[in-house]
């Protein structure tokens, strides 16, 4: 008797596909829409897992674009402290499609508003990008003179690049309820004030991000109408949820909607394409060797198979050899990430 599952291959059953194979080489799991080739102009951009993306994809000799690097002779480790390096502009973590689609128009009509500098014991900072300048400037001056700078960096770097690869990270943002913006961290949290009856916590749903992903490839399309997009879902879970229940279910329904949301704009759209690395590194087979003791950070044997997938799947490094599960080892090494989101533990105390 033959019926629909009749000669399927063993990635298509769960025991063969998932519970007898090796997770840290998974076999036929990526199938990219488009090539990537070497001489790709590349941007990355997105939540902290983003930040392994772009290294990978350098170390592998790709074209990643920086339109705002360190100044010379800088040292390596002040450089990444100041937001130089770390992704394609000094934008730093953008956690939401919303937070995406609100620089993309920033970047394109120039953009600035001295009520997102907030002001911290007598320094200041931008608002929209927190972290990139620690103590912070000098002058509300200086940072608008500094964010007008950064605006028009990105609009050059998104003028100028063939495919953006975003790593979508959470559904819930802080907004202003008289401006609408929308930030990367909670006021308060690092800089300025929280203010309860103006501040309010978005939970994002599925059509609000698949809007908001329609609204940056609009925006993309318009700088750059050639431009293509490769989203992931970072595999890094919440580290605090504001939203009024368990972190674990509140990151359940962040990935959920994320992932939904991401397969259902790469299906409409021929010029944007799905990559599974939360699927890679969330895979119940590796039974949570990819991530690190405290259950939120990846490990290099994770990042290195979710980009060792990547790259084969491209043709651009040899495919990852299968090992029999039994013999493969858990790793204990540590990567020096840059995470806003670590900051609200800090603050809890």
């Amino acid at each position: 008797m033959t019926h629909p599952y009749s000669g399927l291959g063993g990635t298509a059953f769960w025991r063969s596909g998932v519970a007898e194979a090796d997770p840290a080489a998974p076999v036929d799991l990526y199938r990219p829409k488009f090539a990537l080739g070497r001489d790709a102009a590349i941007a990355t951009a997105g939540s902290c897992f983003a930040q392994h993306v772009g290294r990978a994809l350098r170390g592998a000799g790709l074209r990643v674009r920086d339109a705002e690097p360190a100044p010379s002779g800088c040292p390596q480790e002040v450089a990444r402290a100041y937001g130089y390096g770390i992704y394609s502009a000094r934008y730093g973590n953008i956690y939401t499609v919303r937070q995406l689609v609100q620089l993309i128009g920033d970047a394109v009509t120039g953009r600035t508003d001295p009520a997102d500098i907030w002001a911290h014991e007598g320094r200041f900072y931008d608002a929209l990008r927190p972290t990139i300048e620690p103590g912070g400037f000098t002058s509300a001056g200086e940072a608008l003179a500094l964010r007008c700078a950064h605006l028009r960096a990105v609009q050059g770097l998104f003028a100028r690049t063939s495919c953006l690869i975003f790593t979508l990270g959470l559904t819930e943002c802080w907004a202003d309820r008289e401006s609408g913006r929308v930030y990367p961290t909670c006021p308060g949290v690092v800089a300025g004030q929280f203010d309860a009856g103006r501040h309010v916590l978005l939970n994002l749903r599925h059509a609000e991000v698949l809007a908001d992903l329609e609204a940056a490839r609009t925006l993309l399309q318009g700088l750059n109408p050639g431009m293509r997009m490769i989203l992931t879902v970072s595999p890094v879970p919440l580290t605090a949820t504001a939203a009024g229940g368990h972190v674990l279910v509140a990151t359940t329904r962040a990935k959920a909607v994320l992932r939904a949301a991401a397969d259902e704009f790469a299906t409409m759209h021929a010029d944007v394409d799905y990559f599974p690395a939360y699927e890679i590194v969330t895979n119940p087979a590796a039974r949570g060797r990819f991530f690190h003791p405290n259950l939120r950070e990846v490990t290099p044997e994770g990042v290195a198979a979710v980009m060792g997938c990547f790259l084969a799947a491209h043709g651009l490094a040899a495919e990852p050899q299968p090992q029999p599960v039994e013999h493969v080892a858990s790793a204990d090494l540590t990567e020096d990430v840059i995470c806003d989101e670590i900051l609200l533990e800090a603050a809890r105390r």
